[in-house]
């Protein structure tokens, strides 16, 4: 009876059972997909954050960033339970045996099907579901992670999530509500983040500095501080992921890495960015795209050409960027022939399965192993936008650009950033010069 109610579906090296939506979603896979088509809410738009879920806790755990012991881990918003679930299945079983795994969701619902999925695929280790609202739920404390994974904006969530963090902990934070956080509705951008945002080609690195200015801010008003590990945007959410350390002296810090993006600069602003050491690219006198200026520098609230206040260090771990890499993740993240008949998959359908996680897992972590070899307070250049600061006919190639620019002796890299763009600290002359002569020969080829 229950085969006739249920679809079988494989993520990453995790199966899942499902009940089969009332109607389909016109919609799906291009947004965060509608909560009453299915009893449990499954995304599977959110696969590669899931995925990149795994890996950071892979990383985490190989680098003893926790002391021996138990590590005490929240789904916060668990729907269907397969991040948690992922978790365990797909973490080498010493990784997997220290995790005790909760799952919190409001829906009686939902945590029932995380109980047939338990008990269905034979997952050795227990999950202890929690059912009610996180905010309240999860003040029990000493949380050494929690990802908090929310339909709309995570911000009501942050504060009591951020005090239950054990000393030394992780926070992964997804945002679904990008219309906000990348100042296309401007009234939520400063309701929910006290910020402003510009609708430019950069509105979602904004956005992401923008959360995770909001993070560090909330983190210092309880004695912590954070340091990125990580920070996607991916189709329709925004995600970042954080240390989260108890330390007074770094929560009264937080300030040094909070500022404004200021977009075609002023020669005096330039230089004020520079000074500040947020600019590497130098060169006050010459047109840029942009510059960050600090919070404390005087900018009018009026003027468009500013985003802020939000992050202004770097939005990832360089440590963290180069684990992710395919070798690691086809390990980890890849099923087997064996597992999929065990999980009730069709043998004919075992080689499409595979491949088909495999594409996924390459899409999830494109380029971020060649982003651990640039300087982490690179700036983001859009390849489109350097004109009109740089008199070109037609933007040039990212990858040759970045090319150029790493054997002219300043690494570069094309950015995971969805719209056409490399990470670089090269002098802006350089840059000038380059993106001159790369785009000039591809013009005459």
């Amino acid at each position: 009876m229950e085969e006739e109610k249920t679809t079988l579906l494989l993520e990453g090296a995790t199966p899942s059972i499902l009940p089969i939506p009332s109607e389909i979603d016109e919609h799906f896979g291009r947004g965060p997909g509608s909560k009453g088509l299915r009893e449990v809410f499954h995304n599977s738009v959110m696969t590669g954050s899931r995925t990149r879920s795994v890996l950071l806790l892979h990383h985490i755990l190989s680098n003893s960033y926790f002391p021996e012991g138990s590590i005490r881990i929240l789904d916060g918003l668990g729907a269907s339970g397969i991040r948690a679930r992922r978790w365990l299945t797909e973490l080498p079983k010493e990784q997997s045996q220290r995790l005790d795994v909760h799952v919190c969701d409001m829906l009686p619902e939902s945590l029932d099907w995380v109980n047939k999925n338990t008990e269905r695929f034979n997952l050795d280790s227990q999950i202890t579901l929690i059912q009610g609202d996180l905010r309240s739920r999860v003040l029990e404390g000493g949380w050494h992670w929690i990802d908090v994974d929310p339909y709309g904006s995570p911000i009501q969530f942050l504060d009591p999530v951020i005090q239950a963090l054990s000393r030394d902990a992780i926070l992964e934070v997804t945002a679904t509500d990008t219309a906000a956080l990348t100042g296309s509705s401007k009234g939520p951008t400063m309701r929910r983040y006290g910020a402003f945002v510009r609708t430019d080609k950069w509105a979602h690195d904004s956005g992401l500095r923008v959360l995770m200015a909001n993070i560090a801010r909330i983190a210092a008003r309880h004695d912590r501080s954070v340091k990125p590990l990580l920070s996607v945007w991916e189709s329709h959410h925004l995600r970042v992921s954080v240390a989260v350390t108890k330390s007074k002296q770094g929560a009264s810090s937080v300030e040094k890495n909070i500022g404004w993006r200021i977009i075609n600069p002023t020669s005096e602003e330039l230089q004020s960015s520079i000074d500040a050491g947020l600019h590497s690219h130098g060169c006050p006198e010459s047109s840029q795209p942009f510059c960050f200026l600090p919070f404390r520098h005087p900018v009018n609230h009026k003027d468009r050409r500013v985003s802020g206040p939000l992050w202004t260090g770097p939005l990832a771990s360089n440590e963290v960027l180069s684990s992710f890499n395919l070798e690691a993740a086809e390990r980890l993240c890849l099923p087997d022939s064996e597992s999929l008949s065990s999980w009730g998959f069709p043998s004919n359908q075992h080689d499409s399965l595979i491949e088909q996680s495999r594409r996924s897992l390459t899409r999830s972590i494109l380029r971020f192993s060649e982003e651990a070899k640039v300087d982490p307070s690179s700036s983001l250049l859009i390849v489109d936008r350097l004109h009109p600061h740089i008199p070109l006919l037609g933007p040039p190639s990212p990858s040759k650009l970045a090319e150029a620019l790493t054997e002219s002796g300043h690494p570069s890299c094309v950015s995971s950033y969805p719209n056409p763009a490399i990470l670089t600290s090269a002098p802006w002359n350089i840059i000038y010069d380059l993106a001159l002569e790369v785009s000039t020969a591809s013009l005459q080829s």
